[in-house]
């Protein structure tokens, strides 16, 4: 029994998913389990898992954020969309600009934070403001709608659409050996990594625990693989995604570097003292949050077919909440990519609920407030009966 409850406390995040898509399944009379909903949920939140791998690289030096990532990708879109609609630059010319601006940027930021001291909340809320104006004075001043469009199909297809695309309602196959593929590796991850822990001497998970992981696990990516299967096939979306959340999953638990995030987080002047750059750190947290905003534009701008000014609205907000929502200390130092996974899943369930019940937005925009605040109690409550029992 009590392997049982630490085992359901260690997973609580992962069961309150559960707990919400359940909600959403009733409330929506089983609409949200359609196929074209789990497709939907994946092209519409890509840009929530990969701009949350940014941000949890910056709150864990100390709990800081990123203000600015919404505003830089309406304009990171208005650049790309006149490159590629209006100069009529070549797909490929306009990538690379959008990233080579990505980049600059973020040494900008980076530099100012790490060595001139400006408070980050500070100097990305400049971004916040400027990008949001120059993008939407660029869209303005090359369409009367503020929007350009179409966007090229070969930009679309590398951002937005879909392997081995199957036409109407017949079964993706290579989804489906994707899918077994996947529950295979997942699968020997899980055996090797008890075997390392076990021949360490760390703690490790029971033989029937494990087995639980590797079912569920297994269980949800088929499902995930059947649903996409007749949606028409793996969205690109996910592809990006998927990417970004496995690099960052390895530079984070099997890295040095990615262990320096953590020890500024927890105590930056001893990790200063320890020899550590921390300057350097907290320079390549804004450098690298950049980098993967250019990605999220990417994407974004596929999704809309279009760059348009109300392109990256509150998306800072649901990169922090997902961060807060799957575990990340607010404080720094606390975190990790899965539950970051989590956290973007349980807003892009909410979201895409809401959305399928036609809630207000304004009302939407409450209920996400609420689940915030109550992710925040809930770490802080936690932390206070763990000091107890100490």
């Amino acid at each position: 029994m009590e392997k049982v409850m630490k085992f359901l406390k260690s997973n609580t995040r992962l069961l309150i998913l559960v707990v919400v898509y359940l909600f959403f399944c009733i409330m929506t009379q089983g609409s949200i389990f359609q196929s074209q909903y789990f497709s939907a949920l994946i092209i519409q939140n890509a840009y929530v898992y990969i701009l949350g791998c940014g941000m949890l690289m910056c709150m864990l030096t100390g709990g800081n954020i990123d203000l600015s990532c919404g505003s830089f990708i309406c304009f990171l879109g208005s650049v790309g969309g006149v490159m590629m609609v209006v100069q009529k630059h070549s797909v490929g010319l306009s990538i690379v600009a959008m990233l080579a601006i990505g980049i600059i940027y973020g040494c900008v930021l980076g530099a100012l934070i790490a060595y001139v001291n400006i408070p980050p909340w500070i100097a990305t809320l400049v971004g916040y403001l400027a990008f949001r104006g120059i993008g939407t004075s660029i869209l303005s001043s090359n369409s009367t709608t503020g929007s350009i469009a179409p966007i090229p199909q070969t930009y679309l297809k590398i951002f937005s659409g879909k392997l081995f695309e199957t036409p109407g309602k017949q079964m993706n196959i290579p989804c489906m050996v994707f899918g077994v593929i996947s529950v295979l590796l997942v699968a020997a991850l899980l055996v090797r990594s008890r075997q390392v822990k076990i021949k360490k001497g760390y703690v490790h998970d029971t033989f029937a625990i494990m087995m639980v992981k590797i079912v569920v696990f297994g269980a949800v990516i088929m499902l995930f693989a059947y649903k996409l299967a007749y949606a028409g096939g793996i969205p690109t979306a996910l592809v990006w995604a998927l990417a970004i959340v496995l690099i960052y999953a390895f530079i984070t638990e099997k890295t040095t570097i990615g262990r320096y995030f953590y020890t500024i987080g927890g105590n930056r002047e001893a990790t200063r003292l320890s020899g550590i750059n921390t300057k350097k750190i907290l320079f390549l947290a804004y450098l690298n949050m950049a980098v993967l905003t250019v990605i999220s534009a990417w994407t974004v701008v596929a999704r809309f077919q279009a760059a348009n000014s109300t392109a990256g609205t509150n998306y800072e907000m649901d990169a922090i909440s997902a961060c807060v929502v799957g575990g990340v200390s607010a404080y720094g130092g606390k975190g990790s990519v899965f539950g970051v996974v989590i956290g973007a899943t349980i807003i892009g369930v909410i979201n895409l609920g809401m959305s399928i019940l036609s809630i207000d937005a304004n009302y939407q925009k409450i209920i996400k407030g609420v689940v915030l605040l109550a992710a925040v109690a809930f770490d802080i409550i936690s932390a206070r009966v763990a000091a107890k029992k100490k």
